[in-house]
C-alpha cells in the first residue's frame, strides 16, 4: 500500500508546483516508485505559458517529464458546487477514486494541495479533508521572503493547526522555498540585478524546528537563473514579429539592456544572455550587437521597438552575425512600453521547456532530506534504477572515483563549459588541452570563468616529450620520430598518449572530431585489455521507467559469434559497473529455435559461447526485441526463458541493427541516451556525438571517470 505525502502551501506564490515536482524527483532518483496526484485544478492569476486554460500545469509537467499519466484534476468550481449542495462525501469519493488510479503501482504518492486564497475560505478545509480521506501525512511549503524566525513560527503554527483535529493527518515537516528572494522577482529582478536578501538561520532560530515539532526537510535557495525564459517565450508573450529566429528556442534571457545611449556606453552591457532592446531606427546599436555576436558573445537576442523595420540592405549586412544564432525580433510598441512588459513577463515554466524544468526539479531535489523521508516512510520494496537515479548514482560514483580526465578539444565552447561544470560539481579532475588565453576567451564569451585550479596544458609546451614514448609504442609498425612528431600535432593523439602513459585516467573527445579520429589513436596506443577480444560500445538508454543497455551500436559492423559473445560479456560488465543488474538478451529476428539461417545461427552460437565463458550471467538468445522487452510477449514466445520480458542488456547482432534500433527508440520515444561508451580498452576513451549538448559531455566525462575506477579496481 502506498504511503501518501500531502504538500500543503501556506502562502500564495510559494513555488508549490516546483516543490512537488522536486520532491517527486528526489524520491524517484533514489529508486522509490513515486506517483503524483493533484485532486483539484486551480486557476491562479498567473497563467503558465503554452498551457491551455483547460489544462493543469502540474499534471502537464508530470506527463511531459515522466511516463506517469495522472488523472485530470477536478475543476474547483465543480468541487465548490458539491460542497454548497452538502455533497462533500460524494466529492471525496470522486477524489479517492482518482487517487486509486495513481496509488496501485507505487510506493509513495506526492499529492499537490490547493494554494490558500483569502477570497475562498473553504480551500484550507478542503486541503484538510483531502489529506485525511487519503490517509496522507502533510508537508508544509512556505516562501519566507523577509519573514524573521518569529513571524515564520507564527505562520507555520497557524497552518499546522488547520490539521490539528484528532482525526486529521499529521504535519511531519516543512520545506522552505525561494530563500533569499528579493522584493521584485520575475524578469524585473534580472533587469535590475537585485541581489538576494540575507537569510536567517531558520533551523536554529525557529522554535518549531529547534524543539523538533516539525522536521525542516529542505531549504531551497532563490536562483535567478531558473527564471530565465527562452527568447521564443519572450517573443510569444510580446507577440513580437520574428525577423530571424536564430537559436531562439535555446537562448535564454538572463538580463535586459535597454539601449538608448551612445555605442561607447553600451558595450559593457553586451554580455552572454543579454536581450538587447533598442528602437528599430538605432542602426548603430544593431551593428554593435552584431559585432558582439561575431566576436563569440552569445547574446540572448536583439529586440527592435517602435515598429521600425531594418532596411533590407542592413539585414543583409548583418546576415553573418544572425547566422551565429542571434535571434532578431521586432515589436510595434515603443521602448518604454516594451521594457515594462518585459518586467512583468510570467515567471512560470512552459511544459515544453524541459531544460528549465529539469534544472528546477534538480535544484529542489538536491536540497531535500531524502534519507530522512525514506527512513520515515520505511519503504520496503526493492528500489529500481530510474533515469534520475542512474544520473544521480553516476555523479556520486564519479565524485568518489576522483579521476583525471583529459579533454583534447580544449578550446571547443561546449567542452570548456562541460569542464567547468565538472570541476564545480567535483565529477572529475578535467585537463583541457589548449592555449590558456584562448580557452579563457572562449569561456568568457559563454559568460563563464575558468577556475584557476582547472588544469590547462598548452600542447606546444609538452609535445616533444611524448615523441620517444610514442615511437617505442609503435616501433613494430615502423614509426619514426619525425612521423610521431607530426602525429602529435593532433591533440587527440597527444591526449591519448597521456592516457597510454598513465598520466591521465581517461579521455573524452568527439565534439568536433569524428569517431574514427577518437577511436583510432586509442586502438593504436592504449589497446585492449587482456580479457577483451574486441573493442565495442554501449549506449545507456534512459527510458522513463528504467535504464537499459544497448550494445554494440557504434563500432563493429558485423561481429562474428566469438566477438558477439565478447560484446555481450563486456556490456554486462558495463551494466554492473553502473548499478544495472545485467539480464542479457541476444537479439535476432527470431526467438528460440523458430528460425534458421546464417544470421540467427550466429546469435545462437554467440549465446552458447557467452554462457560457457560466463555461467554466472543470465544470458538468452536468440530473442526478438519484443520477446526480450515485454513480459507478456516473452511469456508467450519463450515461456521457459529467465531473460524474456525482463532484459536490461540488449546485444544486437550487427551495427546496422543496433544503430538503427537505438536511433529509432531515441527519436520516436524521445528517450535520452548516454554514449557511446567504449568498452574493452585497457583504459577508457569515449567518443561524443558532434551534436552533443553540454550536459551530454558532462555525463560522458562522469562515465569515463567511473570506467577508470573500474579499470583500477580490476587491476588491483
Amino acid at each position: 500500500m502506498a504511503k501518501n505525502l500531502f504538500i500543503a502551501p501556506t502562502t500564495l506564490d510559494c513555488g508549490l508546483t516546483s516543490v512537488c515536482l522536486g520532491l517527486y524527483r528526489a524520491l524517484d532518483r533514489v529508486g522509490v516508485r513515486v506517483g503524483f496526484y493533484k485532486p483539484f485544478a486551480q486557476n491562479l492569476s498567473e497563467q503558465t505559458p503554452r498551457i491551455p486554460n483547460d489544462k493543469d500545469a502540474s499534471v502537464e509537467f508530470i506527463r511531459a517529464r515522466t511516463d506517469l499519466n495522472p488523472p485530470d484534476p477536478i475543476d474547483l468550481r465543480h468541487a465548490q458546487k458539491l460542497l454548497n449542495q452538502g455533497k462533500a462525501d460524494l466529492l471525496m469519493e470522486e477524489v479517492v477514486g482518482h487517487f486509486q488510479q495513481v496509488a496501485d503501482a507505487v510506493d509513495v504518492v506526492v499529492i499537490e494541495g490547493l494554494v490558500p486564497d483569502r477570497m475562498e475560505a473553504y480551500i484550507a478545509r478542503l486541503n484538510v479533508e483531502v489529506a485525511r480521506n487519503l490517509g496522507a501525512e502533510v508537508i508544509l511549503v512556505n516562501a519566507p521572503r523577509e519573514a524573521d524566525p518569529a513571524d515564520l513560527d507564527d505562520t507555520l503554527d497557524f497552518s499546522a493547526r488547520l490539521f490539528a483535529a484528532p482525526s486529521d493527518p499529521d504535519v511531519i515537516g516543512v520545506i522552505l522555498n525561494k530563500l533569499g528572494e528579493p522584493r521584485q522577482s520575475g524578469l524585473s529582478s534580472q533587469i535590475y540585478e537585485a541581489p538576494p536578501i540575507a537569510v536567517p538561520d531558520y533551523q536554529s532560530e525557529c522554535q518549531v524546528f529547534a524543539n523538533n515539532r516539525f522536521r525542516l526537510l529542505g531549504q531551497i535557495p532563490w536562483i535567478p537563473a531558473l527564471l530565465a525564459p527562452r527568447v521564443s517565450d519572450v517573443a510569444m508573450e510580446l507577440k513580437a514579429e520574428i525577423l530571424s529566429s536564430g537559436q531562439m528556442e535555446n537562448r535564454r534571457v538572463h538580463r535586459v539592456t535597454v539601449c538608448a545611449q551612445t555605442v561607447g556606453n553600451i558595450i559593457d552591457t553586451l554580455k552572454p544572455g543579454t536581450l538587447v532592446v533598442t528602437p528599430g531606427d538605432r542602426e548603430d546599436v544593431v551593428l554593435t550587437a552584431c559585432v558582439a555576436a561575431l566576436n563569440g558573445v552569445p547574446l540572448a537576442g536583439l529586440l527592435l521597438t517602435g515598429g521600425f523595420h531594418l532596411d533590407e540592405r542592413m539585414l543583409g549586412f548583418c546576415r553573418q552575425a544572425l547566422d551565429t544564432g542571434l535571434p532578431l525580433l521586432n515589436t510595434s510598441t515603443n521602448t518604454l512600453t516594451t521594457a515594462q512588459r518585459l518586467a512583468t513577463l510570467s515567471s512560470a515554466i512552459p511544459t515544453d521547456d524541459g531544460e528549465r524544468l529539469e534544472q528546477a526539479m534538480e535544484l529542489v531535489a538536491g536540497e531535500l532530506d531524502t534519507h530522512w523521508l525514506q527512513q520515515h516512510l520505511r519503504i520496503q520494496r526493492k528500489p529500481r534504477l530510474s533515469p534520475p537515479a542512474f544520473r544521480y548514482q553516476l555523479s556520486e560514483r564519479a565524485r568518489a572515483a576522483n579521476k583525471r580526465i583529459v579533454l583534447p578539444e580544449g578550446n571547443e565552447p561546449r567542452t570548456v563549459q562541460a569542464a567547468i561544470i565538472c570541476h564545480q560539481r567535483g565529477l572529475a579532475r578535467c585537463v583541457l588541452i589548449g592555449e590558456r588565453n584562448e580557452i579563457n576567451a572562449v569561456a568568457a564569451a559563454q559568460g563563464m570563468v575558468v577556475p584557476d585550479d582547472l588544469e590547462i596544458i598548452n600542447p606546444a609546451d609538452v609535445r616533444d616529450r611524448y615523441i620517444d614514448p610514442m615511437v617505442s609504442l609503435r616501433r613494430h609498425k615502423g614509426l619514426a620520430p619525425d612521423m610521431a612528431e607530426a602525429m602529435l600535432e593532433d591533440n587527440v593523439m597527444l591526449g591519448t598518449m597521456m592516457v597510454a602513459m598513465d598520466e591521465a585516467d581517461g579521455l573524452v573527445s568527439g565534439a568536433v572530431h569524428t569517431t574514427a579520429n577518437t577511436v583510432r589513436p586509442a586502438l593504436q596506443l592504449i589497446k585492449t585489455h587482456e580479457q577483451a577480444k574486441i573493442v565495442s560500445s554501449v549506449f545507456f538508454m534512459l527510458l522513463p521507467e528504467q535504464v537499459l543497455v544497448y550494445g554494440d551500436c557504434a563500432i563493429n559492423p558485423d561481429p562474428n559469434a566469438e566477438q558477439l559473445a565478447d560484446i555481450a560479456i563486456q556490456s554486462a560488465e558495463s551494466a554492473t559497473a553502473f548499478g544495472i543488474e545485467p539480464v542479457i538478451a541476444m537479439i535476432s529476428y527470431s526467438t528460440g529455435e523458430s528460425g534458421t539461417g546464417q544470421d540467427v545461427d550466429k546469435v545462437r552460437e554467440a549465446t552458447r559461447i557467452a554462457r560457457e565463458r560466463r555461467p554466472d550471467l543470465l544470458i538468452d538468445g536468440p530473442l526478438q526485441y519484443d520477446a526480450a522487452a515485454i513480459a507478456s510477449v516473452g511469456k508467450s514466445k519463450a515461456p521457459n526463458s529467465q531473460v524474456a520480458g525482463k532484459a536490461t542488456v540488449f546485444v544486437f547482432p550487427d551495427l546496422n541493427t543496433g544503430n538503427t534500433t537505438y536511433k529509432a527508440v531515441q527519436r520516436s520515444a524521445n528517450v535520452v541516451s548516454i554514449g557511446p561508451m567504449l568498452q574493452g580498452l585497457r583504459k577508457p576513451v569515449n567518443d561524443l556525438s558532434r551534436g552533443a549538448l553540454v550536459e551530454d559531455i558532462v555525463f560522458t566525462i562522469a562515465l569515463t571517470a567511473v570506467q577508470a575506477r573500474q579499470v583500477e579496481d580490476a587491476g588491483a
